[in-house]
């Protein structure tokens, strides 16, 4: 009779819950009774002090539950979604507290989506308008974090399931609150144009030398309305023939002069490879340089091959991530292309473009780090088209190859639109996802 008792107390609690949560269209759902956290509905509090929407777990792994409610929404039309969040014993936010938007018709069934997919995977598929993943935007000195983004509604789609999910937090508690999904205007699109050169300097007597061979290519990367040029690897020590340490200059120096004053001349950014001395060290680095001729950032090589460490070179240990009226622009250089971390690093810090100055590497990673972390590459080698290996390119966020420059002292383009986004048959826009649903890295 006791348990009776207590499943039916239970049961009134349950339902006196969704009820209040259906007071203002918000309920309660979970994958499975046996794994539904506590949730609780307030009326004050907040970001804004207009009231909370809160899950709490209990002591058990694996709990997961959200707060949903039905927005009516028009097939074509845009809608922004905000929502704030403020969570309490929870170890890692970005894979335990998202939002999620579910699109769905006017009798609650999938939609499918038949524009804007890439057709060149699955074929044959046609495509459902996968959930949306909004991302963090804001981070205010409250400790409270804007979760947003702005979707266009699919055509079919009548409604958009709003979602707010705690999930694998022990302990955890998080509270939603001041959520809108309204309508709004499309996003002005981004649109960059990629350059990079296809050439090794050749002799050269001095590294700057080897520099001004570079003039007329990002002349050329100009003249056919470049926003950023991406240059080779250590390009003076490869057009001189010398050793790294006679090579070696200071950062900023008179390598970056010189491409600073062309920069500022033709109103681009600019990539080169070089290399840095610091007191005793020597850094294989790329270097970006701005519109304004100033140097905007460098990254100092972290994977270092045999010819490299064996002759003193030291490695770097950070992934900087440079903001530029482009957008973020990450850099890696040449061997650092064989490991995932590198490039995942760069994305994880928010680069949306990584420039990549390399010497030889497989064509087939650079298509991987471009895919696994839906980004733009835009690489420059030294390896001749022939032996069929590093491509000169700038590749797309599914790992195509967009432009490519196959003849020795060509300059390749492509255009792109930041604000495209890549939507892909079984996943949808796969990159909003990421934060969520890559690994937990060692440490994190």
């Amino acid at each position: 009779m006791k348990t009776i008792v207590i499943a039916l107390a239970w049961l009134f609690w349950v339902a006196l819950q969704i009820q209040a949560a259906s007071a203002d269209g918000w309920t309660i759902a979970a994958p499975r009774e046996e794994i539904r956290p506590q949730f609780e509905q307030s009326e004050t509090g907040g970001k804004s002090g207009h009231g909370t929407l809160a899950i709490r777990a209990d002591e058990r792994e694996g709990l997961h539950g959200w707060w949903q409610k039905t927005f009516p929404v028009k097939g074509g039309q845009f809608y922004r979604f905000s929502a704030w969040r403020h969570t309490e014993g929870i170890s890692l936010p970005r894979r335990s507290v998202l939002a999620r938007i579910v699109w769905r018709d006017d009798k609650g069934k999938e939609v499918e989506r038949h524009q804007s997919v890439l057709t060149n995977f699955s074929l044959g598929v046609i495509a459902r308008a996968e959930p949306e993943y909004p991302s963090v935007s804001k981070v205010d000195k409250d400790d409270w974090v804007e979760m947003s983004g702005v979707y266009e509604a699919p055509p079919g789609a009548a409604q958009a399931r709003v979602e707010l999910h705690l999930l694998w937090a022990p302990k955890g508690k998080v509270e939603w609150s001041d959520v809108s999904f309204q309508a709004t205007e499309a996003p002005p699109p981004r649109k960059v144009r990629l350059a990079s050169v296809h050439y090794r300097p050749k002799d050269a007597k001095t590294p700057m030398d080897a520099c001004r061979q570079f003039a007329p290519l990002i002349e050329e990367a100009a003249h056919r309305h470049a926003d950023l040029v991406v240059l080779g690897e250590i390009l003076t020590y490869a057009g001189v023939g010398s050793t790294y340490a006679d090579c070696a200059e200071s950062i900023p120096g008179a390598s970056t002069d010189y491409f600073g004053e062309l920069a500022k001349k033709h109103g681009l950014y600019v990539v080169a490879g070089l290399i840095e001395r610091d007191r005793h060290q020597l850094f294989n680095v790329a270097v970006l340089i701005g519109p304004d001729g100033k140097v905007a950032g460098k990254y100092r090589k972290v994977c270092l091959p045999d010819g490299e460490y064996d002759k003193g070179m030291s490695p770097g240990s950070d992934y900087p991530v440079f903001e530029t009226r482009l957008g973020k622009i990450g850099m890696m250089i040449c061997y650092d292309g064989f490991f995932p971390e590198v490039a995942r690093e760069l994305s994880n810090a928010g680069a949306e473009i990584i420039a990549w100055p390399v010497w030889g590497c497989n064509p087939e990673q650079a298509r991987a780090r471009a895919c696994e972390n839906q980004v733009y590459v835009v690489s420059s080698t030294y390896e001749d088209v022939s032996r069929n290996w590093m491509l000169t390119a700038v590749y797309g966020q599914d790992g195509s190859v967009l432009a490519q420059a196959k003849k020795w002292g060509t300059v390749c383009v492509a255009e792109v639109d930041l604000n495209q986004r890549t939507l892909w048959p079984w996943l949808g826009d796969f990159k909003a996802q990421i934060p969520h649903q890559r690994p937990v890295a060692r440490g994190e």
